[in-house]
Order: C-alpha cells, then sequence, then structure tokens
C-alpha cells in the first residue's frame, strides 16, 4: 500500500459516514480510486458538449449544443490546444469518427462533415439522411451510434407541449423511434417506444438505449433493442402502420390495458385507483412475442439518476480498474456515472446497477475513452437542471490504480443472489445475515409523469455462505419475483485485509427471469418470527393484477365482504370507555438520524442543504413552514407547479414511511 492511500485511509475512518452502522469503520471515497481532472477550456469557447470522441491520432472532437465542432490535441495533458473544425450547425447531441470522416446527428438529419484539403477545417457538411421535424424545441435529436456493420443508429426525441408540458407527441414521422441509417443515405425504422432517448450505446455488437423518469416512463432504464422492438411510450405508435415499420405493437393494444388518460380537462396525476400493470407484464403476460420490451436494468430514480445519457462499455481490457467488460451509463440531472454488469439468462438480458461515480461540475451527458485509458466526460446543463453547478465541462476521470473495496459484479440464482467482489471479504462479515437488507419492487406502466414505487416487500436473507478465495458470497433470499428490481444492502461487510467497508452499499438486480440449475449446497437457517408490519405503503392500485383483484378494486367494501365476527371478538373489537392518555411528546431526533433518512429515502439525490441541485435546497424548503402533515401530502403526492423554476418534476413517494416524513419534515423547519 502506498503512504499515499494509507494517509487517505487513515482520515477518512475519522469521518463519520451518512449510511454506514456505528460499528463499522469509515473507508476511502470514490476520489481516492477515480479522481476528477477539469480539462481546462479557452475563455469565450462555450463547450456545451453534446458529442465526444477519440480520433486515432489520439486527439478528441467534441460537438457542442451550440452546432460547434471542436478538436482539441492533447486532451489529456495539462495544456490541451482547441481548434474549431465545424460551426453552423443545429445542436449537435452526438458524435462518432469512421473511416477517417465524423459524422454528427444535427436537429435534422446525418451529417458528414469533410475536410477536403486537409487544413484541420470541416469545408463540406454532406447530408447523409433527412428525416422530418416539426419545430417544436424538443424534438432533440440523438446520436449516431456505429454498429458493427458499419451502419449508424440514430434516435429522435418526442416533443411535448399542450396541454400538459410532460405529455409526449409524436407529431412527425420517427420521433419516438430510432433509425438505421446506412452510409448511403438509406434509412429504416429500427424500433419505437422511445420518449428521451440521449441514453445510447452500442455492447456485445447490439444497440442499447436507456430513457429517464417520464410519461409512461416510471423510472430511468437501459434494455437492449432489436428491431422491431417496442419499449413502452406509445405516442411513437401514430406511424406503426406505415410500410415500413417493423413494429407489431398498436396504439389500441397497449390502451386496451392501460387507460390514457387523454382528457385535457382532467390532469392524469389526480386520476386515482388505475389498475396498476407494468411494462414487464405487458411483455410477459398480456401480449408475448408482440415486441413489448421491458428494461434490461432498472436505474431507480433519484439514486442512480434522474435523467439517463450515454452508454459506455468498459473496452480498456483492465486499465479502468477491475470492471473490464461491464458498462456506465451517464447520467445528466444528477451529475454522475452508473455501473452496470448485465448477464442473459433464458435468452433474455437483465442484470445489475451500482453507483459508480458522482460529482462532475456539469450535468453528464457524453463520455468515450480517451487513448491513454481514460474517460473523457462532457456536461452541459443549460435548460436541464443538473447537481453540477457549471454551465457546461470537459473533465477527465482517472483510475489512480488502486483498486477500491466494491460488489463487482452480482449474478441470479434459483434461491437468489451470488456477489462477487473485487478484492477477497472478510468470512465473518460476509456470513452474517444480519449484514444483508434485501428488499423489491417496481414500477407503474401508466401515463402519469414518472411512477411511485409500487409492490414494495422485504425480503429475508435466510443464509450466506463465502467462497474460500473470498471473492464470492452466495446469498439465499426468500420471495424472488420476476419482474422485479431486488435491492440487496450489505451494509457491513468488510474486505478481508484493512477492513475496508464497501465503497458502495446498494446493488439494484432488475430480475426479469429466475434461473434454472443447482440451489445452494447449504441450508436456509430459519425465518425470522414475524413482526409488526413495518411495509411501505401501498400506492393505490398496486395490487397484482389479475381479474379478481380488478374486481375486488371496482366496488367499494359492503357489510357482507367484511369477514364473519364471533360475539366475543365484536364486544373486543369495541374501544375501551376509559379516558384517553396524553400523546408522548415526539423523542427528540438528532441531525444524524435525520441526514441517515434523507440518505436512505434518497432524498440527498436531489436535493441539498443550502445549494440548488435537482430540486430546490432544503433551506429554501424551510421558508414555505410546511406542516408536518402536509410535508407527508407533498413526499406522497408531489405538486410540482409548487416550484415552477425546476425542470424535473419530483416522483410520488407514497412508500416512504409517514413517521419517516415528519421526523425529517421537524428538521427542515428547524433550518435557518
Amino acid at each position: 500500500m502506498t503512504s499515499r492511500l494509507f494517509i487517505f485511509l487513515f482520515l477518512s475512518c475519522c469521518l463519520q459516514g451518512l449510511r454506514a452502522q456505528d460499528s463499522i469503520p469509515q473507508g476511502p471515497t470514490e476520489e481516492n480510486y477515480y479522481p476528477i481532472v477539469k480539462i481546462p477550456i479557452p475563455e469565450g469557447v462555450v463547450l456545451e458538449v453534446g458529442g465526444v470522441c477519440t480520433l486515432p491520432d489520439g486527439s478528441a472532437a467534441v460537438s457542442t449544443r451550440r452546432g460547434e465542432v471542436w478538436i482539441i490535441e492533447n486532451p489529456t495533458s495539462g495544456r490541451p490546444h482547441f481548434r474549431k473544425f465545424a460551426s453552423g450547425l443545429h445542436e449537435i447531441l452526438g458524435l462518432v469518427h469512421k473511416d477517417g470522416v465524423l459524422y454528427c446527428a444535427q436537429r435534422g438529419e446525418l451529417t458528414k462533415l469533410i475536410d477536403r484539403n486537409g487544413d484541420g477545417v470541416a469545408d463540406r457538411y454532406e447530408t447523409v439522411y433527412a428525416w422530418p421535424i416539426s419545430g417544436h424545441y424538443h424534438e432533440y435529436s440523438f446520436g449516431p451510434k456505429l454498429m458493427p456493420d458499419g451502419s449508424f443508429i440514430v434516435t429522435g426525441n418526442v416533443s411535448f407541449g399542450d396541454p400538459d408540458w410532460w405529455a409526449g407527441k409524436s407529431t412527425v414521422p420517427w420521433r419516438g423511434w430510432a433509425m438505421r441509417i446506412t452510409p448511403d443515405g438509406k434509412m429504416e425504422p429500427w424500433a419505437a417506444g422511445l420518449r428521451s432517448p440521449c441514453g445510447i450505446g452500442a455492447f456485445n455488437g447490439e444497440f442499447f438505449y436507456g430513457d429517464n423518469q417520464g410519461d409512461w416512463m416510471g423510472s430511468g432504464f437501459i434494455t437492449q433493442v432489436a428491431k422491431g422492438d417496442f419499449v413502452g411510450h406509445p405516442a411513437s405508435l401514430a406511424w406503426a402502420d406505415r410500410p415500413e415499420s417493423p413494429v407489431k405493437v398498436r396504439k389500441e393494444m397497449v390502451f386496451s390495458k392501460v387507460n390514457p388518460l387523454d382528457n385535457p380537462k382532467v390532469k392524469p396525476e389526480y386520476i386515482k385507483d388505475e389498475p396498476a400493470y407494468t411494462i414487464y407484464d405487458m411483455e410477459h403476460s398480456e401480449f408475448p412475442g408482440k415486441g413489448f420490451k421491458a428494461p434490461a436494468v432498472w436505474l431507480p430514480h433519484g439514486v442512480l439518476g434522474v435523467s439517463t445519457s450515454e452508454i459506455l462499455p468498459d473496452e480498456t481490457a483492465g486499465d479502468f480498474g477491475p470492471f473490464a467488460g461491464q458498462m456506465f451509463v451517464g447520467d445528466q440531472g444528477m451529475s454522475k456515472i452508473a455501473r452496470v454488469s448485465l448477464e442473459k439468462v433464458k435468452g433474455q438480458y437483465q442484470g445489475c446497477a451500482f453507483d459508480f461515480r458522482s460529482g462532475f461540475r456539469s450535468g453528464v451527458l457524453r463520455m468515450c475513452w480517451a487513448s491513454n485509458g481514460e474517460m473523457l466526460v462532457g456536461g452541459t446543463n443549460r435548460g436541464w437542471g443538473s447537481t453540477g453547478t457549471e454551465d457546461f465541462a470537459l473533465e477527465r476521470l482517472v483510475w489512480n490504480g488502486q483498486t477500491p473495496f466494491e460488489m463487482k459484479t452480482m449474478r441470479a440464482m434459483p434461491d437468489g443472489f451470488e456477489i462477487e467482489f473485487t478484492m477477497p471479504a472478510d468470512k465473518a462479515s460476509a456470513e452474517n445475515i444480519e449484514n444483508y437488507e434485501a428488499k423489491s419492487y417496481t414500477y407503474k406502466y401508466h401515463p402519469v409523469y414518472g411512477s411511485p414505487i409500487i409492490n414494495f416487500k422485504e425480503n429475508e436473507i435466510r443464509g450466506a455462505k463465502l467462497s474460500a478465495d473470498g471473492l464470492k458470497v452466495r446469498i439465499l433470499v426468500d420471495s424472488l419475483r420476476e419482474g422485479f428490481v431486488h435491492e440487496i444492502r450489505p451494509e457491513g461487510i468488510l474486505s478481508r485485509q484493512n477492513a475496508l467497508p464497501l465503497l458502495h452499499k446498494g446493488a439494484y438486480y432488475t430480475l426479469n427471469a429466475i434461473p434454472d440449475g443447482p440451489k445452494a449446497d447449504f441450508p436456509p437457517q430459519p425465518k425470522k418470527a414475524k413482526a409488526a408490519a413495518t411495509a411501505a405503503p401501498e400506492d393505490p392500485g398496486t395490487k397484482v393484477n389479475t381479474p379478481d383483484n380488478q374486481m375486488k378494486e371496482a366496488r367499494p367494501q359492503t357489510e357482507k365482504d367484511k369477514p364473519l365476527e364471533s360475539p366475543d371478538q365484536k364486544a373486543a373489537a369495541k374501544p375501551a370507555a376509559a379516558k384517553p392518555a396524553a400523546p408522548a411528546a415526539p423523542a427528540a431526533v438528532t441531525e444524524k438520524e435525520v441526514i441517515a433518512l434523507l440518505n436512505k429515502h434518497t432524498c440527498t439525490a436531489c436535493h441539498k442543504r443550502n445549494e440548488r441541485a435537482v430540486g430546490p435546497p432544503f433551506v429554501e424548503i424551510a421558508k414555505r413552514k410546511y406542516s408536518a402533515k402536509r410535508m407527508v401530502e407533498l413526499v406522497h403526492k408531489p405538486e410540482p407547479q409548487n416550484w415552477p423554476g425546476y425542470s424535473t418534476p419530483m416522483a410520488p413517494m407514497p412508500h416512504v414511511p409517514k413517521k419517516d416524513i415528519e421526523k425529517i419534515a421537524g428538521w427542515i423547519n428547524s433550518l435557518k
């Protein structure tokens, strides 16, 4: 261990963490392994990064939202040199290099930028293919992504507007679609159902796409997209009947199960008790084989991001740390990068998402690999609020050669999961089931903006066994559910050497299929005795969507619906005549306890104490002087119109217990 790392470890262990248990020593931070280095941008250059790629000579090409392309020589040195290559284009949100030429997606076309005389400046802008645009401000175009056959994939954002600003519309052909375009300008519609498809990438030769929370999109996610797939947003189906469309799904199929709630006089967010479908239901239960595509991996909203961006495979063969073969997923709103490990089970992708690196100066939009194995990260936040406070940034994410103690990956097993670590774990802590928490949940498929967590359930850990080399632990998890996110938190596990805690303590596995195969070779521990119910409250309409439950939800309970009671039971149920005792004064809550709650319920993902982020700071909320009761109402059912200056509305969070919100409310109202 180097003396520098020893100092980091010593200082870090003196700090008090936000989430770890009091008995667990505190360890290093993300900065100790992956420092962020700011690339100096010349004065006067507005580098709102929309695309970035590395050229064969090691230079970087960067496109901007203002329609410029810059070539940056020596981008990983202390003195990079900027040269303008092209300008006058329309909001370039992607850039790729192929056969000595740069290609970019403008608002309405795929453009080839050619330097014919070799003077370092593009002198020919050649249209490869142009698609229709209506002129709506939100019709962004993203890409291109280069596929193994030499073709390009470009995605088109839907427009938003009347009467609900967030309700996606496809007013011209191929908005909300992925398009495959050949270098000679031939286009074929590839897939539909996209909403705001900034997240694009190629992984293992296949096209992957990611979206963020919005209407019909309960949370952020990524998924593999094949020709003919429909990934959820029905606006794009306006063009599905065209002869060139490969998509089989139609609007009437979606709306036969899910009410579109498209009455302009009634806002969908105020309509209650709709039956709760999920996109997984649509793929597996309602229309199997018709082309519905559920996410391969959900990115829980406010935890791993709020606005999915670049999908970047780790192709560095270990030059960027122990995560080769996985993928990194950027997030614009939270100015961070998550990490995703995929596997195929029964022919479909699924896998686990982990936190990776936060703290970028602007909203992370695009990433690429530099020639030396560092990651180049480009950011922007104009009009798209981010926790990073700078309007734009270009940064280097550098691995310093030290390996963090992390969950490297997590794999599904017939009776639980297998967690693999980046270094050997301590046997006693890894096999102590009290060091694990597990829960599962999913999201609604509906036209309302975002979704609360629904069908929430605590999953009991029944056993844990560490491999002889300390690198893998097999955990037995009760009540696995296909189509659900399974959140595993091994809070108390330490490394074998130095007793380091995990750098990130949350794993979010999307279980689309439970694998076959042998179960664990050790017996489960007895189930715990049932305590008083503490599960999070269900959102209305979140029961499993069976015909029987739909009938129960469709009518109120009558007297004859109630269970029969004996005379003794009725007498016991009568309230006592004694005078009710005065309510006990609430116990004082320390700031440490409140911070733990804020972190547990992901409040700190979007709110800071004193600074504006994705949402307003807590000190500004305190000025509203909301009562605890009102705060509970607003967390369970937010009213975005109360904060018109913030572009990302808060998702409903009815799963957060009332008692926790009341404690948080008391702390917020104490702020000066």
